[in-house]
């Protein structure tokens, strides 16, 4: 019997949740994030299996919680073969026709599926979803939750289980200067946090951040990782979405925590303050990404801009979007704060 489902698939009463992969041991987006945080056993296992390459299309990979409650089986769907790529119209097919037959096998009476391949995946679900129907059409006796497209619920509610990583002196930095920040009742996104990666390592902090010039500005995409890492232990709010308006908060107790830590690190609390004096002013979206284009332009950029003519004309070429947003008189005060304060010469 298959019923409409809304709300966290991981939070189902269910024996089996399925997770949709890829098969190359990569979970770094959409639902199987969310499984990744919630049951990191299961990843471990399942990256070994696509190691030994036994992680393939139309093949479910079955892990087992172990528990005496609900959920029992995490059941892995391959729906992509490589997790750049889109998912294939066929491999759901011959996929539903193992999930089916294993579901069998193992006696399962409850599952919850996802909208398998849609999203990240590409597949339209309007294709997708009468497939899973007729699937499961010739076992009346499993109660089959259903979850469409576009429902999935907030990452705060999403559960966490991944190991505590350390408050190393880099993850308390971040933690301090995204506290500092949010001391002012400004909002905490994912742009401004990007932003103060981008000063905290330009002043000499080394967080091994790869910076490019980006839509918004200087823009690491491995930072993504960082955050990943410490969902659920020191921030709450980071998803896979990566949206630049994403806020983000810090959980109970992480500020004395990097407080600790920092007391043994004078000279990376000193380059703190020195970020903080920096952007008093600009806490802003659109503050933090005019000053950390104006000072990438200035330093990162071919050629570098060594006049605030020179920076309103580089900062207005970087895109459309720039030149439309930023007047060329916040250009010229972002260039001469950065000018009286050393970041520039």
């Amino acid at each position: 019997m298959i019923h409409k489902a809304t709300g966290n698939l991981l939070k189902a009463d269910a024996e089996a949740l399925v997770n949709t992969v890829n098969c190359v041991g990569f979970m770094g987006k959409g639902i199987a994030l969310q499984f990744k945080q919630a049951w990191p056993e299961n990843f471990e296992a399942y990256a070994k299996a696509c190691k030994a390459g036994e992680v393939r299309p139309g093949r479910m990979f079955i892990w087992e919680t172990g528990r005496l409650v609900n959920p029992k089986y995490i059941i892995n769907f391959p729906t992509k073969r490589d997790w750049r790529g889109k998912a294939r119209i066929e491999d759901i097919r011959d996929g539903l026709r193992a999930l089916v037959s294993d579901v069998r096998r193992l006696g399962i009476s409850s599952i919850a599926v996802p909208p398998l391949g849609c999203g990240n995946g590409g597949l339209n679900w309007r294709e997708v979803r009468p497939l899973i129907e007729a699937a499961f059409a010739g076992v009346s006796n499993v109660k089959v939750s259903l979850y469409s497209p576009g429902g999935a619920p907030e990452p705060k509610t999403m559960p966490v289980k991944t190991k505590k990583p350390g408050m190393t002196p880099a993850r308390a930095l971040f933690i301090k200067l995204m506290h500092q920040y949010g001391a002012l009742n400004y909002r905490r996104t994912l742009l401004e946090i990007q932003k103060l990666g981008y000063f905290l390592q330009e002043v000499g902090e080394n967080l091994r951040l790869r910076y490019e010039a980006g839509l918004y500005g200087p823009y690491a995409a491995n930072l993504n990782k960082v955050l990943e890492r410490i969902e659920g232990h020191f921030i709450r709010g980071y998803d896979d979405s990566q949206k630049p308006d994403t806020d983000i908060e810090l959980l109970p107790g992480v500020v004395e925590e990097a407080d600790a830590v920092l007391t043994k690190h004078s000279e990376s609390v000193a380059r703190l303050k020195r970020v903080a004096d920096l952007i008093q002013g600009f806490e802003t979206p659109y503050g933090m990404e005019l000053l950390s284009s104006v000072h990438w332009v200035c330093t990162h950029h071919s050629p570098t801009a060594n006049t605030a003519d020179a920076a309103v004309g580089a900062v207005h070429k970087w895109n459309d979007r720039k030149r439309e947003m930023f007047r060329a008189d916040h250009v010229r005060i972002a260039y001469d704060r950065l000018k009286e304060l050393t970041w520039i010469h």
